[in-house]
């Protein structure tokens, strides 16, 4: 068929006038009766490569799709440009006997081009016998990465589908599409479907609109995305969260906060569902607040924004939501916030999984790390992932991420890339990335052990440095082509070419400088020393000082730190305004706030200074009743670790809470579990360190003590003292 019929069809079908990408190749080599493998990034076009050849060929081409909701869009889609409803069909479980017929009826008659089933309904042994019967043109199997165990969203149904098509069908060509593929997925598609003489195309996953962007996530994290979002105001975007609680909490906080948002999720009703993303669709709303439920085969082109309040569980993951912004081609911002502890969170989610699935989920995971922890392209990473090389000079977009528009200092690192090289080398390439890392560290473990790595000299070579300094130089590796992965072994580092060329002749090699992020929650106050207003931070500093002296009491007790560094970057001016900082609750506020808030109405007034007020975050008080919980529970005087088990926290978090409580203005008494941790001496050396020292910082009291208490015992003790002071 003739270019010239094909962009005819094209315009009439569809009104382009144009094919995108390699629709063009796409559409003919499967008009020619070839097996296709099609990968496509999101909102590149690739339903219409299986649409229009249906339309235009005799017979009925098989659409195996995964969801139900991506099959209906389609379906509406199809009939919205034919005059005939029965061009496009769907088979599944909710249709009655009447409307099976129908469906049947149009398909035997010719009238129905694409029928469109879940893999379940294929297998159905009714199905594979009608099927038998009509002419077939061709099978389409869409989100084809669902066949492998290493795509994102793997469905064992799908590794199936082989068969079926053989009983059905076995003649006919097949056109596999994703728009997530690694080299390791295609693969594994490619060898499932048996369709290993296909045509593969493969379009560019470079969407140059979009810009990535990476935060630490802090303590804070609702008042960093109500800023986001305010800063973007008019604008639609969503949110992802991993779990239906958090999607519910935020979106509430939006809400309270004056943005237009609604929460969606698999818990909530069909109807309810149903209502919100059309209010998104048009318009009724900016924002989405949701779960991966969100967001499969909905067709939004002007999403400006995209936040992932949690890392994603893979990369494609990661790639297809953030491939909801900028569809028309227009501003598209992907904001990520990133926690280790989420990553734990994860990784608990897999414990109860069998072992080859766990092996899996955590190579996938351990891709996402590298993503949120690089300090190179962040584009260039996510293509290098899909097996694409990038340019970051010449490749469209090169300058549309954080980490190269804000780069990180560079490190000459050319000696320790050499030490990798080799340690690669010696250990015969056996390991994967934590593996590779406690070799140079000199850290033993049974697979270690096995080989013997640990008798060899390159075993502990590199512990002058700490183990993340030596990932983040290995993925930099990685990506420069010096290491590879073995596809087979996934995640197993081999030596490539270039790298053995490296150990021959050795020289520079620069990397970005390494961040640890270690395991813990930022606090918001790290991100505001460097942002607050200095001048206000001395002034405030020096009246606490004074009446900290009048109430013979460490300035501390009055507002911590953290407190007057917060106050510097809102400039509260009233006490309702004042109990929105950083730990300030609303007793505190009135005991304390009076000069404080005057002082800050005075210098906003001398130096003209334009508040935010629409940036101070309202709380919705959703954590009220764990709150309330820990307040009766201690009040009862039962045991920490009891009060905690009972909501499921660890100690540090629960002291955490305790102090948030006792910050903000509420007096708990603690004497019955101070009396069980210490005895009277020591109450007494405490109470006297915590009375004269000027500082807040536990690590100054772990250092005072010479390690005689733990921090957990120091922070308990504290609480102790600045309730009994401070209220």
């Amino acid at each position: 068929m003739t270019e010239k019929i094909l962009l005819d069809a094209l315009k009439r079908y569809f009104g382009f006038n144009a094919f995108r990408g390699m629709q063009l190749q796409v559409i003919k080599s499967l008009m020619d009766s070839k097996d296709v493998f099609a990968i496509m990034p999101t909102g590149g076009g690739k339903s219409l490569c299986y649409q229009m050849p249906a339309l235009i060929q005799e017979g009925t081409a098989i659409v195996v799709s995964p969801l139900i909701a991506l099959m209906k869009n389609q379906v509406d889609a199809l009939r919205g440009i034919s005059n005939d409803d029965g061009v496009a069909h769907v088979i599944n479980s909710s249709l009655n006997k009447t409307e099976i017929k129908n469906v049947k009826s149009d398909i035997i008659s010719g009238v129905t081009k694409l029928l469109y089933v879940a893999p379940e309904s294929l297998a159905k042994e009714d199905n594979i016998e009608f099927l038998k019967t009509v002419k077939i043109s061709f099978l389409a199997i869409d989100e084809a990465h669902c066949i492998s165990e290493w795509g994102h969203d793997f469905r064992p149904e799908y590794r199936n589908l082989r068969p079926i098509i053989d009983q059905i069908a076995p003649k006919v060509p097949i056109i596999a599409v994703t728009a997530t593929a690694t080299p390791k997925v295609q693969q594994d598609i490619i060898k499932n479907l048996h369709i290993s003489n296909a045509s593969v195309f493969k379009d560019s996953f470079n969407r140059p609109n979009l810009y990535y962007e990476v935060r630490p996530k802090t303590k804070d994290v609702d008042g960093d995305i109500i800023r986001f979002v305010k800063q973007n105001e008019g604008k639609s975007g969503i949110i992802y969260c991993l779990s239906r609680k958090r999607v519910e909490e935020l979106a509430q906080v939006l809400q309270v906060n004056g943005i237009k948002a609604v929460a969606y999720h698999a818990g909530l009703d069909s109807k309810t569902r149903v209502r919100h993303q059309d209010m998104f669709l048009m318009e009724d709303t900016d924002v989405v607040v949701a779960t991966i439920a969100f967001g499969m085969g909905i067709d939004k082109p002007d999403v400006r924004f995209v936040i992932h309040n949690d890392m994603p569980k893979s990369i494609e993951s990661y790639y297809q939501e953030t491939g909801r912004a900028g569809r028309d081609g227009g501003e598209g911002h992907c904001l990520s916030f990133y926690s280790y502890q989420d990553i734990e969170k994860l990784e608990k989610f897999m414990s109860g999984k069998p072992v080859s699935e766990q092996e899996i989920g955590m190579a996938l995971l351990n891709e996402v790390i590298a993503y949120a922890e690089t300090t190179i392209s962040r584009r260039k990473f996510i293509l290098h992932y899909f097996g694409e090389n990038f340019d970051n000079e010449t490749g469209a977009g090169g300058d549309m991420d954080d980490n190269i528009r804000f780069p990180k200092k560079l490190l000459e690192a050319g000696k320790d890339a050499l030490l990798v090289l080799q340690t690669v080398d010696h250990t015969y390439e056996k390991y994967k990335l934590k593996d590779l890392v406690n070799v140079l560290i000199g850290k033993e473990n049974a697979l270690i052990k096995s080989h013997r790595a640990h008798e060899s000299d390159y075993f502990g070579k590199g512990k002058n440095h700490e183990n993340f300094y030596w990932t983040a130089l290995i993925r930099q590796l990685l990506i420069d082509g010096l290491l590879r992965k073995d596809i087979e072994t996934y995640g197993v580092i081999k030596l490539s070419d270039q790298g053995r060329n490296f150990l021959k002749q050795p020289g520079e090699f620069k990397m970005s400088e390494p961040q640890d992020y270690g395991s813990g929650l930022f606090d918001a106050v790290n991100r505001v020393k460097s942002g607050g207003d200095a001048v206000l931070v001395k002034m405030l500093k020096d009246l606490r000082k004074k009446i900290a002296k009048s109430k013979e009491i460490p300035p501390y007790v009055v507002f911590q730190d953290s407190s007057i560094d917060d106050m510097s970057i809102k400039y509260p001016i009233t006490i309702e305004e004042l109990t929105q900082v950083h730990g300030v609750g609303e007793g505190k506020a009135k005991k304390y706030g009076a000069e404080f808030i005057s002082l800050i109405a005075q210098y906003v007034e001398e130096n003209d200074i334009e508040r935010a007020q629409d940036m101070l975050v309202k709380s919705t008080g959703t954590n009220s009743g764990l709150k309330l919980f820990i307040i009766q529970s201690i009040d009862r005087k039962l045991p920490f670790e009891d009060i905690a088990g009972a909501k499921g926290m660890k100690m540090i978090d629960f002291i955490t809470e305790l102090e948030s409580i006792v910050n903000s203005g509420t007096k708990l008494n603690i004497d019955y579990c101070i009396e069980e941790l210490f005895d009277e001496d020591q109450i007494e050396d405490l109470e006297a360190y915590f009375l004269e020292s000027e500082s807040e910082e536990i690590d100054d009291a772990v250092s005072e003590f010479d390690g005689e208490y733990d921090i957990e015992e120091l922070r308990i003790f504290r609480l102790k003292f600045i309730s009994e002071l401070g209220h």
